[in-house]
């Protein structure tokens, strides 16, 4: 699983990451998003019941949308991070790099993507096993010119920008040609006066002109 998790985030290039404490709105848009073309959702760990929300979007798509692959973000101890891996999360992302999470996600085999904004922080993270790291914030840490600078002399590091970039391809481009495998969009690509009047078909459309625009920025 931890390999087709892996490949299915750099073939998608963009991994939506959005946050909600209704249930039911973060079902409809896990359905939204895959109908927009995108199977990838990193559903973030914030505030009272997150997690009991992952858990329940986790047991609800498992037959509805079957290609969808659910993972937990904000996770910065042990603990939680096998918590939701037992939930049914298939990655797990952090703001931050903790070797007690890494140890608790290689151990059930599930890629763990933790924030850096540092080469130091990069590398620690990177001979911990990440096979991914998140560049985080993107915009605050020097944008595709730090990654370029980063892979001219560790050509083998793959980072996940998250933070500032927009689902256009002026913004896209930069970054893939940077060597950055996928991006990581929360409001740019879910905007929230979209989910809150549930217009979970414009979402949709949003999220098929995003794949459209990482097509072309990416050819």
């Amino acid at each position: 699983m931890k390999t087709e998790v892996l490949e299915t985030i750099s073939r998608e290039g963009v991994i939506p990451v959005f946050h909600h404490s209704d249930a039911d709105v973060v079902v409809e848009v896990a359905r939204a998003l895959a109908a927009g073309g995108l199977t990838t959702f990193e559903f973030t760990n914030r505030g009272d019941g997150a997690i009991e929300v992952l858990g329940n979007l986790v047991e609800r798509t498992r037959h509805a949308l079957p290609e969808l692959i659910v993972g937990a973000g904000s996770i910065v101890d042990g603990a939680s991070a096998a918590h939701v891996i037992d939930l049914g999360a298939n990655f797990v992302f952090a703001p931050n790099f903790s070797a007690e999470v890494a140890v608790a996600c290689h151990a059930r085999n599930v890629p763990y993507v933790p924030g850096c904004g540092t080469v130091t922080e990069i590398l620690d993270a990177h001979r911990a096993g990440c096979d991914l790291v998140k560049l985080f914030p993107a915009n605050s840490i020097g944008g595709p010119g730090f990654l370029s600078a980063v892979r001219a002399p560790c050509p083998w590091i793959r980072a996940v920008p998250t933070g500032g970039v927009e689902p256009t391809v002026d913004s896209l481009r930069p970054w893939y040609e940077a060597g950055a495998p996928a991006v990581g969009m929360g409001s740019k690509l879910i905007p929230k006066d979209l989910v809150h009047n549930h217009d979970f078909d414009g979402l949709a459309r949003q999220v098929a002109a995003t794949v459209a625009a990482v097509e072309e920025a990416r050819s």
